[in-house]
């Protein structure tokens, strides 16, 4: 597929069929994941794949209330939770703290305030970026949405991610199928490019 038909086609999937996803084309999605630029190539990410039933319902049972109760799920819920692959990007300041405090960076210390914006949680959102672009050019949809804040720790237990990361989201993976819950394209019109683009000046 052409580069400009996987920017064209990607989307945001809400609802999957019950078809599994072959483990090669998720690993040439976790690698593709893994050329994205990274400041002072820190590669300060990670990536925890939830592959089995078991596993993908573990993470909704500890992150949305409704499943853990048992209840009827809202229509998002019930069409995202049909995906066979959750993957969770997380970041890692602490990798970029100590590489940027290498000789060949310069500083002698790893003071967060060096950093006036979170490149750790920044190059992972480029990577996951990749893998929303690689998923299309596979043939399958994917949803990229955040982890609630009330959630992180017991997403964190679930899967013992180490305090060294942070997730930054998760992202579904699957075939996509009809329905589902209807993304804000079909409610908000997409701002033209002259809005948003400022050339020379603002």
């Amino acid at each position: 597929m052409e580069f400009s038909e996987v920017v064209r086609r990607r989307k945001m999937v809400r609802s999957y069929t019950s078809d599994p996803v072959d483990p090669a084309v998720i690993d040439k999605i976790l690698h593709n994941a893994t050329r994205a630029p990274s400041a002072g190539f820190s590669q300060g990410w990670a990536f925890l794949v939830l592959d089995t039933p078991e596993d993908v319902r573990r993470y909704w049972e500890v992150t949305a209330p409704a499943v853990k109760a048992g209840d009827n799920p809202d229509k998002w819920l019930t069409g995202v939770m049909t995906a066979p692959v959750i993957v969770i990007p997380c970041s890692s300041k602490a990798a970029y703290l100590d590489r940027y405090a290498q000789p060949d960076k310069g500083w002698t210390d790893r003071d967060e305030a060096h950093w006036p914006m979170p490149f750790w949680h920044m190059d992972t959102a480029m990577a996951t970026m990749l893998i929303l672009q690689t998923v299309v050019d596979e043939g399958l949809g994917a949803l990229y949405f955040g982890i609630p804040p009330d959630s992180d720790a017991a997403v964190r237990k679930a899967f013992d991610i180490p305090d060294t990361f942070d997730p930054i989201g998760a992202v579904t993976i699957g075939h996509p199928a009809s329905g589902g819950a209807k993304g804000s394209p079909t409610r908000r019109r997409r701002t033209p490019l002259e809005d948003v683009v400022h050339r020379g000046r603002w």
